[in-house]
């Protein structure tokens, strides 16, 4: 099948009624949960895969990627308002949104954030359909060593680009594998890890965990935080961007574009990091960087453009070699695992509707979220009062009739508390969760790629080096380990050489 010819299939999904209810209501939803501060689309989305359980896979997806990419949007909204980014991609565009706020140009800064936004969405959606069938032919010759190396550097760069300690990121992968292994092995028949119990004899469903560790976690962290946000009252301004505005920020908005989506498309890296990068890149290369940090509209639309091609670029792991981008692309992974599609090389052939209609909603789902963000953004903004218990109220439920109902079983419920514990705990002590979510849906593929390249090579390891793809991975694998292991050993060591100078000194 051409491109031509693809992209005309995914139309056809995307632009049938179902197809554009589903498209509207996924990118309606991702705005107003990116706009709440504390709810980021990890959270929507895993809420979402109870809601689209049974439901056809390709309609299943456009809802998800619609929440995913609309959260980028909507993220910009409380980010510029009331200086509480929703999500952490969103972090950047306060630098300057707020400031232009203040200045009572709210209007104009949700403008340029909306463009920006578009443009990015639309550039890296235009790169997603040229490159992503390439990556998925050259994906076919993939056997099972180079789907290790390739799961094992995906897990490594997530890993290595999680906030905070590299070494917590790694514990948090080891227990996700961990529980990846209990259940019936799937080769030998034999129970592991199910200490007799005869409810974990099929294993700890995704859903579960996803929704303990990422929707009861946040829920129990706006229990604890009391301190209700108020809106930013100043007035809006006008929305209306002058010729030499445009003119600054059209190279800028398509530099950042160009450069989050080659982001998003690193397994591990996704919006956060490309709009952090935008925003340092644009400071360096400006004329006027001592405008940054105080209301530069560069400044503002630079992030914005990052986050949201990153979005986009994140489906090209995913879609073409079954590896998340990202966190929220992981727990999209698991959900399509969930409704029986197994992403990878031959999506392209055996499942076109759901590879074609997801880029294909992509196009409607920008000029979707421009119309909404443009002239309607000052009043969903306004959603940012709904009352804290109603919110908390309505995602605890969400979670206990979504586990409940794929199961019926009470034994997930309390392992739904438990992973919402250990969820809350992991945030407290600085435990990035999306590791372990991710190496739990990876463990299963990870093994059974390591046991079918050992059956292969009659045990011998030499396969993933005799093979060039793995060969090269595995290096980049154990770099993206060791490299961040170096910086902060060399981080520790200049601050305790400097503290032995300074005593020696006085």
């Amino acid at each position: 099948m051409s491109i031509f010819e693809g992209i005309l299939t995914g139309f056809q999904v995307a632009l049938s009624l179902k197809g554009l209810s589903f498209v509207f209501i996924g990118v309606v939803t991702g705005t107003i949960i990116g706009m709440i501060p504390g709810l980021g689309p990890i959270t929507a989305i895993a809420v979402m895969i109870p809601i689209t359980y049974g439901m056809d896979p390709a309609l299943a997806l456009l809802l998800m990627a619609g929440v995913y990419y609309g959260s980028a949007y909507g993220g910009a909204a409380s980010s510029i308002l009331l200086n509480a980014p929703g999500e952490s991609m969103a972090v950047p565009t306060t630098f300057d949104g707020y400031p232009l706020a203040k200045q009572g140009k709210a209007g104009k800064a949700l403008a340029i954030a909306a463009l920006a936004s578009f443009t990015g969405g639309t550039i890296s959606v235009v790169l997603l359909t040229l490159f992503a069938p390439f990556l998925a032919k050259v994906a076919i010759s993939f056997g099972p060593a180079e789907y290790f190396a390739l799961m094992l550097m995906g897990l490594m760069t997530v890993a290595s680009f999680s906030s905070g300690s590299t070494i917590k990121a790694l514990i948090s992968a080891t227990v996700g594998f961990i529980i990846a292994t209990i259940g019936i092995d799937s080769q030998t028949g034999t129970a592991r890890y199910t200490f007799g119990n005869i409810n974990l004899m099929e294993g700890i469903d995704f859903l579960v965990i996803a929704l303990g560790l990422f929707a009861l976690a946040e829920v129990t962290s706006l229990i604890r935080e009391r301190k209700e946000r108020s809106m930013f009252d100043s007035e809006f301004g006008s929305m209306k961007l002058s010729k030499a505005e445009v003119k600054e920020l059209s190279v800028p908005v398509t530099r950042q574009s160009l450069l989050g989506f080659i982001i998003g498309v690193l397994p591990g890296a996704g919006g956060t990091i490309a709009s952090f990068l935008g925003y340092i890149t644009e400071k360096k290369l400006s004329k006027k960087p001592e405008e940054f940090g105080k209301g530069s509209i560069v400044g503002l639309a630079a992030p914005e453009s990052a986050n949201k091609s990153a979005s986009s670029g994140a489906f090209v792991p995913l879609l073409s070699l079954g590896i998340p981008g990202s966190g929220t692309t992981a727990v999209m992974l698991g959900a399509l695992i969930v409704l029986g599609v197994q992403p990878g090389p031959l999506m392209i052939s055996d499942h076109p509707d759901i590879f074609w209609g997801v880029i294909a909603s992509m196009y409607i789902g920008n000029v979707i979220l421009l119309i909404l963000n443009l002239p309607l953004i000052p009043y969903i903004s306004k959603l940012l009062k709904v009352p804290k218990p109603m919110l908390i109220s309505l995602v605890i439920m969400f979670c206990i009739i979504g586990v409940y109902g794929i199961s019926f079983r009470t034994f997930d419920l309390f392992l739904l508390v438990i992973f919402g514990i250990i969820g809350y705990f992991m945030a407290r002590m600085n435990f990035p969760a999306a590791p372990m979510l991710l190496a739990f849906i990876l463990g299963g593929m990870m093994e059974r790629s390591l046991r079918q390249a050992l059956t292969i090579s009659d045990g011998s390891l030499l396969i993933f080096v005799q093979k060039p793809i793995s060969a090269t991975l595995l290096p980049i694998a154990f770099l993206s380990f060791i490299v961040p292991l170096l910086k902060t050993w060399r981080k520790k060591k200049s601050s305790g050489d400097g503290e032995e100078t300074n005593s020696q000194a006085s």
